[in-house]
């Protein structure tokens, strides 16, 4: 499995409009297995996106969907930064097959 951590930060009085946009529908991206957005608890801006694929390849051919590239351009207004994304191997826990 591949894993992907990433932490946005929206624009202020943003969050809310990026989080509902990131949460409507890029999880069901053929080779995603799990796809959890998460608003951070310390911080009036900051949103967090946990994403595990299948394995590596999945998650680069999911970077050519049309879909992803319409969320991108809805996305990018929205967003003041983005931190590089934590690359992990996950081995398994609830949800997962």
């Amino acid at each position: 499995m591949y894993g992907l951590i990433t932490r946005l930060r929206a624009k202020p009085g943003q969050r809310e409009a990026l989080s509902q946009l990131l949460d409507g529908g890029l999880s069901h991206r053929p080779g995603c297995l799990s796809y959890i957005v998460a608003l951070e608890a310390l911080s009036r801006d900051g949103v967090w996106v946990t994403e595990v694929w299948m394995d590596e390849p999945a998650y680069r051919a999911s970077l050519t969907d049309l879909t992803l590239k319409v969320f991108t351009t809805r996305a990018w207004p929205l967003i003041a930064g983005m931190d590089d994304p934590i690359i992990t191997s996950p081995i398994g826990g609830l949800g997962l097959v």
